[in-house]
């Protein structure tokens, strides 16, 4: 776990946070940080990194408000496509590429339990959910991106058996049970052609597999950038052969070299951690940027105007699809 990196910058800001600090256990931030990590989301701290990225990279994560259930003034009262979603023959095969600003949802490790906010994709758990729950997403005409983790071990998934104590190596602080995998296994590329597979079975029209950036955190592995690059040449040959389309998770240090590949980026905690413009090359090819910021706000109320400020204010023109979530990625929401 990581606390919030405040820059010297920022150190003449002592009173960071109104509230208590809380530990926030999602993905992993990019670029050599351990995965996962606790945040205090600092207001003052927060408010100057979106005033830098501002100025700087004219970047913009708002696009109206939000009322409590995530909905944003502009959302339609029923599910609709954005204009811009297309289906993308590749070499591989036909497959499904939505459009930057695409409004979503992400609910993880946990079933579906609402078919809200009106959004137009969402992201679910592969394990979790099952084929009636995409099929009802479907006749509600929203797009599924089914979730896997692609580069770790997980001691609880229903395909653990499949792995070999040779595919997995250091243990994710601060998360028993998870480790990473060596991603040139071929048992381990063998695992996971068959969570392609079953995500194609069930109707997922693409696949958000996470943890691929074990390269710039300690895995036990000599992996490196290319053996990233490789894994995902790897998956993405895979999903679209079985049509479909597939996305980069954080990993800002690969960006550059997937815009071409793969058909979105899901990235979490970059107005926090100022690497918002890693992602940006994703919005100049027309395809979306999935963010979520995580909040500490207490209970189901709504978020305040000062954190929605905060994240959400930069600018209305960078097409960031941007979520304010809870750490357990339940079904809460707010939507910039």
């Amino acid at each position: 776990m990581l606390k919030l990196p405040w820059s010297s910058s920022n150190a003449g800001n002592e009173n960071k946070d109104e509230n208590p600090s809380e530990e926030l256990p999602h993905r992993r931030a990019c670029c050599g940080r351990t995965r996962r990590f606790w945040l205090i989301l600092g207001m003052s701290a927060v408010l100057s990194v979106a005033a830098a990225l501002g100025l700087g990279l004219g970047l913009g994560l708002g696009r109206g408000g939000s009322d409590g259930d995530g909905r944003s003034d502009s959302d339609s009262p029923s599910f609709v496509q954005p204009s811009g979603n297309s289906t993308t023959q590749g070499v591989n095969g036909t497959f499904w590429q939505p459009s930057a600003g695409a409004s979503w949802q992400i609910v993880l490790q946990q079933p579906l339990h609402s078919f809200t906010p009106n959004v137009s994709i969402f992201d679910i758990d592969l394990f979790e959910n099952n084929a009636s729950i995409i099929t009802q997403l479907h006749a509600m005409n929203a797009k599924v991106i089914c979730y896997f983790s692609a580069g770790s071990y997980e001691s609880f998934r229903p395909d653990t058996k499949d792995f070999n104590p040779l595919d997995y190596g250091n243990e994710l602080k601060g998360w028993p049970g998870e480790k990473w995998l060596d991603l040139r296994s071929p048992n381990v590329r063998a695992i996971m052609k068959k969570r392609l597979k079953l995500a194609a079975e069930l109707g997922c029209d693409g696949v958000d597999p996470d943890n691929v950036d074990g390269f710039v955190n300690d895995s036990g592995f000599p992996l490196t950038r290319q053996t990233a690059l490789d894994f995902l040449n790897f998956l993405a040959a895979e999903a679209h052969a079985l049509k479909l389309a597939i996305g980069l998770k954080n990993a800002g240090d690969i960006v550059k070299d997937t815009t071409s590949l793969l058909q979105w980026v899901v990235n979490e905690q970059c107005v926090a951690f100022g690497e918002c413009a890693l992602f940006r090359p994703f919005i100049d090819e027309g395809k979306p940027v999935f963010h979520i910021e995580y909040i500490s706000e207490k209970g189901n109320s709504d978020v305040s105007t000062r954190t929605r400020s905060e994240i959400c204010g930069v600018s209305d023109e960078a097409g960031f699809s941007t979520l304010m979530k809870k750490a357990d990625l339940g079904d809460w929401v707010e939507a910039c």
